[in-house]
């Protein structure tokens, strides 16, 4: 699963600069980027797949790079970011089952769409999310969400991913004591959306 954005379209400066670590020099730590945060946001999905394709894990591993910006760039409602300070983010967690990475979340996050060239790029404007399966055939699904009230990809994707947790609410009342796994929750199928 992969998300490219730019954050620069992302309304929560606080995240973005202090979070994230936009903005910031190269030797600051973002929160964000620490081997525990990704342990304890990402990791669990990987978990929740291998559990969902019955394949074992041997370990969940995780890789960091940031790049910094080759220019300044001002941001409506976030200020200036400087030469030098960091620009863009990349991080994969990775399920290795039989010594290979087989189940990979990867995020590359920019604040301006020319740092990082070499890495994959917005398209559309404002990111997207993909779920690439490697193999024979390969298979891309992208997803670019939207929002009506608060437009952008970056509402639309979170809008997307509390989607399932919202729809989850009756079916996590109505089930016995205890921990419930996602995958033995219904699946929601989105047909109230569908206006007649």
């Amino acid at each position: 699963a992969q998300e490219i954005a730019n954050y620069a379209g992302y309304d929560q400066p606080d995240a973005v600069r202090f979070l994230c670590g936009f903005g910031q020099p190269m030797e600051y730590d973002a929160p964000i980027l620490t081997d525990w945060a990704l342990m304890q946001v990402w990791a669990p999905m990987i978990r929740v797949l291998a559990d969902g394709f019955q394949v074992e894990l041997q370990e969940i591993t995780t890789e960091v790079d940031k790049r910094p910006l080759e220019k300044n760039v001002f941001v409506e409602g976030m200020g200036d970011f400087e030469t030098g300070s960091q620009g863009a983010l990349r991080f994969e967690v990775k399920g290795i089952v039989n010594g290979k990475p087989l189940l990979v979340i990867e995020h590359v996050t920019r604040i301006d769409d020319d740092c990082a060239p070499e890495w994959p790029k917005n398209s559309p404007e404002g990111g997207f999310h993909n779920v690439i399966i490697t193999g024979d055939p390969c298979l891309t699904v992208s997803v670019h969400g939207e929002d009506s009230i608060d437009p952008g990809a970056a509402s639309g994707g979170n809008f997307t991913a509390a989607n399932r947790i919202v729809n989850a609410v009756i079916p996590v009342c109505e089930a016995n004591s205890g921990i419930i796994h996602p995958l033995d929750l219904p699946t929601n199928l989105g047909s109230s959306q569908i206006k007649q």
